[in-house]
């Protein structure tokens, strides 16, 4: 299981090494769309601000991980 994951890292970071700024990018599209949600009848989507928080994860994470790299 381990070699596997270890696999998947290392694609993981291959691939996002010359796109730094992708896990940011994407992290701001949900706040944005958790934005737009919020005036939207959508549910416990809306209320849960999941896209918020989700979005402000994977920016921060995006971000320590291009500092990394």
């Amino acid at each position: 299981m381990f070699q596997w994951l270890n696999k998947m890292v290392d694609k993981l970071s291959e691939f996002l090494a010359p796109r730094k700024g992708l896990l940011p990018l994407i992290g701001l599209f949900l706040i944005a769309a958790n934005l737009v949600l919020q005036f939207l009848p959508v549910g416990w989507v809306r209320e849960s601000n999941l896209l918020l928080h989700l979005g402000l994860l994977i920016a921060i994470f995006g971000l320590m991980l291009a500092w990394a790299l």
